[in-house]
């Protein structure tokens, strides 16, 4: 049999009696023995749930997209759909970011939003909004701050994207990514007076090599942060309490920038017939109209014996000042001599908005208490009246025109068109359009004035004049019929100078600007090596594909015979090879919103390489441009994109492959390397 086993518990006295037998040392042994396990479990339960819980959230799902609040680092994330892949990154600043969303969702109602709020700080407010286009995704970012002394920033990731558009800047990049510029104000500007600043050429628009767009509307107070390959952030004024608003585009494509929704206008007032190339600055005496005269015939016979006698002559705007200032014949007459000026060329005269207070034009404006409101005025005080607001350009106490009133807006057209006739002018170029004058001297601007509003309204008014306007800025207003005035260069091998070219070009075009005017060649503004022959010529064959050829120095004061008969020559292609390419490419831009430059990527949009390349640029989709630019050097290496393509060498007729690089590619002093697919 089996042996019989007690089954009986402990007995309860014994337990007892042993623990009350215990000694002090020995219970309170046991206590922190029951206090360690408490806190084992706690750790273990913690170490649990922090294993389990997915570091990243899907707080929004699209079709083709969605976005995860990062935990770790307090960062919304945007990964396309159904392969997670990442877009974009984004640093939350100004909140306790780390802290994660809880799984409540206040807009839990709509599948379309997502609400959470820091109560003390600030409320985010995800939202999938109406698509730009069939097809295409939009996501809204909205944060609200909660209190007076809440700033709100959100800073977009560098790590491994490339990012173009928003502002020019002086030594222009391409990519955005190695540019360093301080938190101000995104607002356009000009680079000669404050070159740390924000350029004449700017858009609210960031473009991502992911396939990711960035766009703030302009009602937004907005500062922009560069950080040189680290990242760039958008941020709300200081002690303002407004919001950061803006809107994500994935594109539907797989990381591919080309095939971004074009967030600018496709459908043009009216065509864009190419400037009367080349622009020959006018640099000679101005001291009075009839030097003026005697400078400008002298130019066009200097033009002549050249065998240069095509274009235009470009006026500044202090030598029409004079012009505009002397006694006119009756306008009959004054209508048949006036082209003689310049004839057989074209004349183009140069005006601003504004006004030396000291002028017989500022003087004359204030006569009678209709034109008081003619120039921008200091916000009244209750019974106080207007005082004008007064700015400096070139050296000058000025005031500028007041955009704001039709009857300044009328008598400033007016009298452009007055001038235009008067001396015969077939363009009228327009310097001073950018920047915030209220901005500029902390001083409250009418709302419809904020931001860059000036440019803006200033720009629609021009584009009345005609397609012979010439602007020097550009901000929401690519749609216009405007030529477009890029900034001066430094005479020297730098960004700031020829290697600066290429990328602005390329940032033009891609905000919608085409139609650009580059500086003249080798440089307006004084560089390293000024009147270097070599330089001269590199910069010719850029600008020979572009759409104006500029010029200040004539080759003839600047660099030996061969340099002017190349000179010649390069004219002579603009007018046959490159003119009709911009015709063609022109109307693509009208219809589908392609840019006429395009970068590397355009054809090669998912190789890495093609993302940094800032020394090539394409014609549409068929002429590729890899010119020289390093001084000395008469080899590089050049990227031909487009696998699965053919490109011809126009120089040697050989046929290479897309996708390919080539090394060591010889060109002398007179070639520019250019393929054609």
């Amino acid at each position: 049999m089996p042996l019989s086993r007690h089954t009986g518990q402990i007995p309860e006295s014994t337990w007892t009696l042993g623990f009350r037998e215990m000694t002090e040392p020995w219970k309170g042994a046991v206590g922190c023995l029951g206090v360690a396990v408490f806190f084992a479990m706690t750790i273990g339960i913690i170490s649990w749930q922090a294993v389990e819980q997915s570091p990243e959230q899907w707080v929004l799902r699209g079709r083709d997209a969605g976005m995860l609040w990062e935990r770790g680092r307090g960062a919304l994330l945007l990964r396309a759909l159904p392969a997670g892949r990442p877009v974009l990154a984004i640093a939350v600043g100004s909140v306790p970011a780390t802290e994660p969303p809880p799984p409540r969702d206040r807009c839990w109602h709509d599948g379309g939003q997502f609400c959470y709020s820091w109560e003390e700080d600030a409320e985010l407010r995800l939202s999938l909004e109406p698509p730009a286009a069939p097809g295409t995704e939009c996501y809204g970012v909205r944060w609200t701050p909660l209190r007076p002394d809440v700033t709100l920033k959100d800073c977009f990731s560098m790590a491994n994207v490339s990012w173009y558009g928003g502002p020019s800047i002086r030594a222009q990049r391409w990519p955005l990514n190695s540019a360093e510029s301080p938190a101000q104000p995104l607002v356009s500007g000009d680079l000669s007076t404050n070159p740390d600043g924000f350029g004449p050429v700017l858009e609210r628009y960031f473009l991502g090599s992911t396939g990711v767009t960035v766009t703030v509307a302009p009602d937004v107070s907005l500062l922009l942060s560069l950080e040189s390959h680290r990242q760039f952030c958008l941020e709300t004024p200081e002690g303002r309490a407004e919001p950061l608003h803006y809107q994500l585009f994935p594109s539907p494509g797989a990381g591919n920038p080309s095939k971004c929704p074009a967030w600018f206008p496709k459908h043009l007032t009216r065509n864009f017939p190419p400037c009367r190339s080349p622009i020959w600055r006018y640099l000679g005496p101005e001291g009075s109209a009839a030097k003026i005269r005697r400078g400008l015939r002298s130019l066009v016979r200097r033009l002549k014996r050249h065998r240069l006698q095509e274009g235009v002559v470009a006026l500044g705007e202090r030598g029409t000042a004079v012009l505009a200032a002397m006694d006119l014949q009756p306008s009959e007459r004054r209508k048949r001599q006036a082209p003689a000026l310049v004839g057989p060329l074209e004349l183009s005269i140069t005006l601003s908005p504004y006004a030396s207070v000291t002028s017989l034009l500022f003087l004359r404006s204030l006569r009678g208490g209709e034109a008081a409101g003619y120039w921008l005025s200091r916000q009244p005080r209750p019974g106080g009246s207007s005082i004008p607001l007064l700015t400096t350009w070139k050296g000058q106490l000025c005031a500028r025109l007041n955009v704001t009133s039709e009857a300044a807006l009328g008598w400033y057209l007016a009298r452009a068109r007055h001038l235009r006739q008067a001396l015969g002018a077939t363009y009228v170029a327009f310097e001073g359009v950018e920047g915030n004058s209220f901005l500029e001297q902390d001083v409250p601007a009418p709302t419809e004035l904020a931001g860059d509003g000036y440019s803006e309204v200033l720009a629609a008014a021009l584009a009345t004049l005609g397609n012979g306007t010439i602007i020097s800025a550009g901000t929401r207003s690519s749609h216009l019929p405007l030529f477009v005035q890029m900034s001066p260069l430094h005479s020297d091998w730098s960004h700031a100078g020829l290697k600066g070219i290429i990328p602005s070009v390329l940032h033009y075009s891609l905000l919608g600007y085409n139609f650009l005017i580059p500086d003249a060649v080798g440089g307006s503004m004084a560089g390293a090596t000024p009147g270097d022959p070599e330089l001269f010529v590199r910069w010719l064959q850029i600008v020979t594909f572009l759409p104006v050829m500029a010029f200040g120095t004539p080759p003839w004061l600047c660099c030996d015979a061969w340099v002017l008969n190349l000179t010649r020559q390069c004219i002579q292609r603009h007018r046959d090879f490159v003119v009709p390419l911009l015709l063609k490419y022109s109307e693509e831009w009208q219809s589908l919103g392609y840019p006429i430059f395009r970068p590397a990527w355009w054809l090669s949009p998912t190789d890495p390489i093609a993302f940094t390349i800032e020394d090539e640029f394409l014609i549409g989709d068929e002429v590729l441009v890899a010119p020289i630019t390093e001084k000395g050097q008469t080899w590089r290496d050049i990227y031909l994109p487009g696998e699965g393509h053919l490109w011809l060498d126009t120089n040697t007729a050989r046929v290479f492959d897309g996708g390919t690089t080539l090394r060591n590619y010889s060109a002398n002093l007179a070639e520019v390397p250019v393929f054609v697919k």
